[in-house]
């Protein structure tokens, strides 16, 4: 359903490049290194590295699923692969959900639950599709839990493009200081993330059906 272009494997690059720097700061295991502020040590923090190192997980492993030479030529790769993918989306989603207990602002708390429940539910129905052996339905399902594992990338894609849309509603000018308006954009990109993500989907899979007609 994915060709293999140019732009596949530049999305693949930019995708791994925006994680990587992300990830860094957790890979001290150090809390006070954490990018978001940890009110729990023993339960949040270890909970937050396992969710961000097996979501990292599913985005690799994710990219491999639509390598079309290794699901035409390696079925067996394929479908480890893919239960590789499953496994941690269903880790990384489960340990979103406890982690959002810990999330202060009512807005972040509902985006990440928001986008848990979404990555969790599409992943299940792409793996339930794939057992049911109905591989056409398979593949857009794992089209749609693929686009909500890719909202970590898009999210902080977008920010600068928030930035911009926040100075200019703001007079360009910072009143609440600098604190506030990384503040106000952590609200929001993650919603902008996943309604951009979804819209994107479903334009394809809309794209292809209307072409099958």
């Amino acid at each position: 359903m994915i060709k293999q272009k140019k732009s596949w494997w530049i999305l693949a690059i930019v995708s791994i490049g925006v994680m990587l720097p992300f990830m860094y700061p957790y890979l001290t295991l150090d809390p006070a290194k954490s990018r978001i502020a940890i009110s729990s040590e023993t339960i949040e923090y270890p909970a937050l590295i396992m969710h961000i190192a097996f979501a990292f997980i599913a985005l690799v492993t994710g990219f491999l699923q639509f390598i079309n030479r290794i699901r035409r030529d390696n079925p067996k790769v394929h479908r480890i692969i893919g239960r590789i993918y499953v496994i941690s989306v269903c880790i990384s989603g489960l340990l979103a959900l406890a982690v959002i207990f810990y999330v202060e602002d009512f807005t972040k708390a509902l985006a990440f639950l928001a986008l848990a429940i979404l990555w969790l539910f599409t992943t299940w129905q792409a793996y339930r599709k794939a057992v049911k052996r109905r591989f056409s339905e398979h593949r857009i399902w794992m089209i749609r839990s693929f686009s909500i594992t890719l909202v970590a990338v898009s999210a902080r894609i977008l920010v600068p493009i928030l930035l911009l849309c926040y100075l200019t509603l703001n007079g360009f000018t910072l009143s609440g200081g600098r604190e506030q308006l990384i503040e106000e954009l952590l609200k929001v990109n993650i919603w902008a993330g996943l309604v951009l993500n979804i819209v994107i989907v479903e334009w394809m899979i809309l794209s292809r059906k209307m072409k099958e007609l």
